[in-house]
């Protein structure tokens, strides 16, 4: 009897132990899929959902997207974080309306060609809503497969066109399997081989994992730490954008200063808001979410 292949027993672990997503159901559209891909960089699971659910019961096609303002793309999108997202899912929106006539493309090249849809991105999309065989290659994928394959610890902190090789060299060669093993490598990275507690006691490859065998050698250097978030520029934005986001209408400076009390700090992340494209000045006196009304008077 043949042995199975490592894609093969990871596969089969997460057919029996995949947690239920909404955007992995047989019927979910590859909108909702590309939705998802985009909402879930850098974010949890427990944030997403609520957020993915809402975005798809008011824009349920690209078309419905790209009929609304980004103003009202910045205010969906709420709490999730990195808003710049929401104007990108809009773009992309749009463009998926006049280049592929409101349908998302599945071709490898066309995704890339979409606005905000980079290399993880356009082959999730590929392989999760169209079947596809594409490496798939996320953080907790590039672990797996160094700890798995290379016995090394860590990754390293970006990915590099060797992880895309390395992981397409264990997919199977049969489209759908492909796309199967690129959501069970993404799995078991997240729920059993994570950064810091693994639980290789479950993991249904221990026993050939390169890193179990060399004795689980720890990274060199020091441990890449949580980014802090209090006090931060990011926390300043946030609340801006939070006072922007509830309001009807362009809010005034003044308004806006009782945000936060470091004057320096506020108009540092107010302006930064400005030239992401996510806010715009309404004269010498306010401010507004892009978008949000009839377009800004030009300063004389």
């Amino acid at each position: 009897m043949t042995e199975p292949t490592f894609a093969g027993l990871v596969s089969r672990w997460y057919e029996r132990n995949a947690r239920d997503l909404p955007w992995r159901h047989p019927d979910v559209s590859p909108w909702a899929i590309l939705v998802s891909e985009v909402m879930l960089q850098q974010t949890p699971v427990v944030r997403v959902l609520p957020a993915w659910q809402a975005w798809l019961a008011r824009w349920p096609t690209p078309a419905a997207l790209a009929q609304d303002s980004p103003a009202e793309a910045i205010r969906m999108w709420g709490r999730l974080g990195y808003p710049r997202r929401a104007l990108r899912l809009r773009e992309c929106a749009v463009a998926v309306v006049d280049r592929h006539g409101g349908q998302v493309p599945d071709q490898l090249e066309q995704l890339l060609a979409l606005p905000g849809v980079g290399t993880y991105t356009a082959r999730a999309v590929a392989a999760f809503a169209y079947g596809q065989r594409h490496p798939v290659v996320d953080t907790n994928v590039r672990r797996v497969v160094c700890r798995a394959i290379a016995g090394e610890p860590d990754a390293g902190p970006a990915t590099r066109p060797a992880d895309l090789v390395a992981t397409e060299e264990l997919l199977p060669v049969e489209p759908a399997a492909a796309a199967l093993a690129s959501a069970a490598f993404m799995e078991l990275g997240a729920m059993v081989c994570t950064a810091r507690s693994p639980r290789c006691g479950v993991c249904p490859v221990e026993t050939s994992c390169a890193w179990r065998a060399s004795g689980q050698v720890a990274p060199d250097g020091p441990t890449r730490r949580p980014q802090r978030y209090a006090g931060t520029d990011r926390q300043v934005r946030g609340l801006l954008l939070g006072v922007l986001r509830e309001a009807t209408g362009p809010v005034p400076h003044q308004r806006l200063d009782q945000v936060w009390s470091d004057d320096v700090q506020r108009a540092r992340a107010l302006s930064g808001l400005v030239t992401d494209g996510l806010v715009e000045p309404v004269g010498e006196t306010a401010f507004r979410l892009v978008g949000d009304g009839p377009p800004a008077p030009v300063p004389t």
